[in-house]
């Protein structure tokens, strides 16, 4: 793949096969298809600061979750983090944010920065960070507005959520400004790094403890994610539908 029409043709597979086979990876196939749609409007808008460089970037990104759901499907081990990513998305227990946030913790955490030192080889990987952050500002948006409207596919996660509110608990508090933070620590780290290899299996393994998290919350936000759990939409489907809804209006 090298433009972001190809990205854009590949998403739109993946999302149909995931509807197809109820996989729940749909959820971040969904989310992560607007995020590039919206990209692509922004580089024919001229918003970024380097139109060719961000397609570059959006290709070099996309491809990242693309090879390792590639990987996934055909029975190979793409990285940790995404490989729980994909194995969680077979357990109905999960909620949908829950699925979501770990495709953007795998995805954000440790694929930004490796795609973001690869747009800028051989060259200072500063003068990408005002796009990097653009980028990441476009995923927040749309995941607020999945948040803001979770009671569509989740009709009691608004009410009974907060009562897990002021607990240290993985899933409350995951941020998409602190990851893009340490995400962005990361990319210059690697850009840097003599052995990028282990310096990705070092970062790969930090992000897979946060995954394990999302996954395993603790005792009380799971106890709680088991109620809410029943009342969430049981059709992967339907679900995505009204998430790719919910993404549209961003």
């Amino acid at each position: 793949m090298h433009t972001i029409n190809e990205v854009l043709f590949r998403l739109d597979e993946i999302v149909e096969e995931c509807k197809i086979n109820q996989c729940r990876i749909g959820y971040f196939a969904v989310l992560y298809r607007q995020v590039t749609r919206r990209v692509k409007t922004g580089i024919l808008r001229q918003e970024f600061e380097d139109n060719p460089r961000m397609e570059k970037l959006d290709v070099l990104f996309a491809k990242r979750f693309i090879d390792a759901y590639e990987l996934w499907r055909g029975g190979q081990k793409p990285t940790q983090s995404w490989f729980l990513a994909f194995e969680a998305s077979k357990n109905s227990r999960h909620l949908v944010l829950q699925h979501l946030f770990l495709g953007i913790n795998a995805h954000i955490n440790l694929d930004l920065g490796i795609s973001a030192s690869e747009t800028m080889t051989g060259a200072n990987i500063v003068g990408i960070q005002g796009d990097f952050n653009k980028i990441n500002a476009v995923l927040a948006e749309l995941v607020d507005e999945v948040k803001s409207n979770i009671s569509k596919v989740s009709p009691i996660f608004g009410w009974l959520m907060p009562w897990a509110r002021g607990r240290d608990e993985m899933l409350l508090n995951f941020s998409i400004q602190l990851a893009r933070n340490t995400a962005w620590k990361f990319a210059g780290e690697y850009h840097a790094a003599v052995d990028q290899k282990l310096i990705t299996k070092d970062r790969d393994k930090n992000i897979s403890v946060l995954a394990e998290k999302l996954i395993y919350p603790g005792k009380f936000l799971s106890a709680i994610i088991k109620i809410v759990g029943f009342a969430e939409w049981k059709s992967v489907s339907r679900t995505m539908d009204q998430l790719d809804v919910l993404t549209k209006k961003v």
